[in-house]
């Protein structure tokens, strides 16, 4: 299926998927994102055991179609993450919960396996891989996936390095598929953005914690409100993976600055939840905080993106007309 086809298919009022959030993507954000015409996700890690995870997907495919027989309307599809790493002992369990369930889109991280790819694409289902350089995006196309999904410096969470110009030019070399981009888009410029460097589809993260949907303490969001550029935080001291964070939950956790630079052990299993303790005090966040003054409704935000992201495009061609 070409990305055309595909585009088609998940049939989008704004071309953005909410990534998935440690602890803060729930049910409720992501049957907000989709109902208004956005894909929503959430980790599988989010709920602490696979029988949560198998109630959540119950949950979610009982409203959808709820929600479309009652509206006429055909919701975007909704995504599940699973961190596909060997300290990670749930990732057979739930992937096998995803194929019962038939998830629509799986979004995987730290591993790109063609069995998995496989069991899903088994069911028709999609996946969406996260790299943030052209060695993992070479193995992602190798296992078979669907999507490749650029996470740039300065993103949300766990993030890479690269600038997203000369990435995407070095994917198009090699990948003429879909490409979505994640790093510091929390507007609808930001989102017209992305398509004229040449991805299809922006991955927003961090502007989606701003949401009343979201589950994230009020702080956290008044803090992402309070902070600028200067205020994040690349460190893999946390979980072990690089990641941002905001500078003033790090300080308020009691971590020195000089262990900023330090890395912990990865682990998802043993470790995974004094990990989740650690992310409830310890706030991710992306760059994109410079421009996030509010917190709204995810349909309002929405909204205002998508009114954005039309009157960005609208300017751009009025610029071109000026070109001759």
């Amino acid at each position: 299926m070409t990305k055309e086809e595909l585009l088609q298919k998940f049939n989008l009022k704004l071309p953005v998927v909410a990534s998935p959030m440690f602890i803060v993507s729930q049910p409720e954000l992501v049957k907000a994102c989709c109902k208004n015409g956005i894909i929503g996700t959430f980790p599988a890690l989010n709920q602490r055991s696979s029988e949560g995870f198998e109630e959540w997907l119950v949950e979610l495919n009982k409203d959808f179609q709820a929600w479309e027989k009652e509206t006429g309307e055909k919701a975007p599809p909704y995504g599940v993450n699973l961190i596909v790493h060997r300290t990670n002992p749930r990732v057979q369990a739930d992937l096998e919960i995803c194929v019962k369930h038939k998830v629509p889109i799986i979004i995987t991280s730290l591993g790109a396996v063609q069995e998995l790819v496989d069991a899903v694409h088994s069911y028709g289902g999609l996946v969406f891989h996260d790299v943030t350089n052209i060695r993992h995006a070479q193995k992602a196309i190798a296992a078979g996936v669907d999507g490749l999904i650029l996470v740039t410096a300065g993103a949300g969470g766990h993030a890479g390095t690269l600038n997203p110009i000369p990435f995407i030019s070095e994917i198009r070399e090699i990948w003429d598929g879909l490409i979505l981009l994640g790093g510091n888009i929390s507007t609808g410029r930001d989102i017209a953005s992305v398509l004229q460097m040449g991805a299809d589809i922006a991955y927003m993260g961090t502007r989606f914690i701003n949401t009343t949907e979201a589950s994230a303490p009020e702080a956290y969001k008044q803090m992402i409100i309070d902070s600028g550029t200067k205020d994040i935080v690349y460190t893999a001291a946390i979980s072990g993976v690089p990641a941002n964070f905001m500078k003033q939950s790090l300080v308020a956790a009691g971590i020195p600055e000089e262990f900023w630079k330090a890395s912990a052990k990865v682990d998802f299993g043993e470790e995974l939840n004094s990990e989740a303790k650690a992310w409830k005090t310890i706030w991710s966040a992306g760059q994109g905080v410079a421009t996030i003054k509010d917190v709204l409704p995810t349909e309002e935000l929405i909204s205002r993106l998508k009114k954005e992201f039309i009157e960005a495009i609208q300017q751009q061609y009025k610029q071109l007309e000026s070109y001759g």
